[in-house]
């Protein structure tokens, strides 16, 4: 399913998730449950550097609408993808340079056998100290138990999370009540019937008609 209402709806909670990131959004609220008042440094956009991994469908409109807010935006793809004005790379070797570099990574890689449990206490390690890590892709990408450990030790700054190992996410789950999470209830791009029908019946109308089919897997990369 490739449908271009999902692709703006992941665009526009990756854009909430960011901005509230960026400006302390998360914090505020913190500081509102203490009735703390605290005015914290205010960045630039230009000045926050952002990374998308998987520059997909959505990864490239999440990647473009970011870039239209201002952030200085990297992808990374296990291919090289051509995006104007986003600084693209690919292969193993370009990922650890970014990961240090970024202030907010946002997470919408597919989830294959090589990116299952892709973000370890490794990976996580290679992020820039205090980071805000984003995932809207799948639940598996993450090792829950790291990321945790990431989170105490201040290596992950804030985490934003759509997509869990278990869903609905169990009530005794750490992430309920960590003063650095963010829960959503994998709402971040729902399927909209309206727009996602029409996408199905166009492929329907292809089959029938003897055309080509738009957006086939490719079983070999497993998406």
């Amino acid at each position: 399913m490739v449908d271009p209402a999902m692709n703006r709806a992941m665009a526009e909670t990756a854009l909430w998730a960011v901005l509230s990131l960026h400006r302390d959004h998360f914090a505020y609220a913190r500081q509102q449950r203490e009735h703390r008042w605290q005015q914290l440094p205010q960045r630039r956009a230009d000045e926050v550097r952002v990374l998308v991994l998987g520059l997909g469908q959505m990864g490239a409109t999440v990647a473009r609408t970011l870039l239209g807010a201002g952030y200085r935006v990297s992808g990374w793809s296990t291919r090289l993808a051509q995006l104007d004005g986003i600084d693209c790379h690919a292969g193993e070797a370009a990922l650890a340079p970014l990961l240090g570099a970024a202030d907010v990574l946002v997470n919408l890689l597919p989830l294959t056998p090589a990116t299952r449990g892709f973000f370890d206490a490794a990976m996580l390690s290679r992020l820039r100290r205090g980071a805000g890590f984003i995932n809207f892709a799948r639940g598996a990408h993450v090792v829950e138990a790291d990321l945790l450990a990431a989170l105490e030790a201040g290596q992950v700054g804030h985490a934003v999370l759509d997509v869990f190992a278990t869903e609905p996410l169990p009530p005794e789950h750490a992430f309920w009540s960590h003063p650095r999470v963010t829960v959503l209830p994998h709402a971040a791009a729902e399927t909209d019937v309206r727009s996602a029908a029409a996408v199905a019946a166009a492929n329907v109308r292809a089959l029938r008609e003897g055309r080509p089919l738009a957006n086939l897997v490719d079983r070999a990369r497993g998406y």
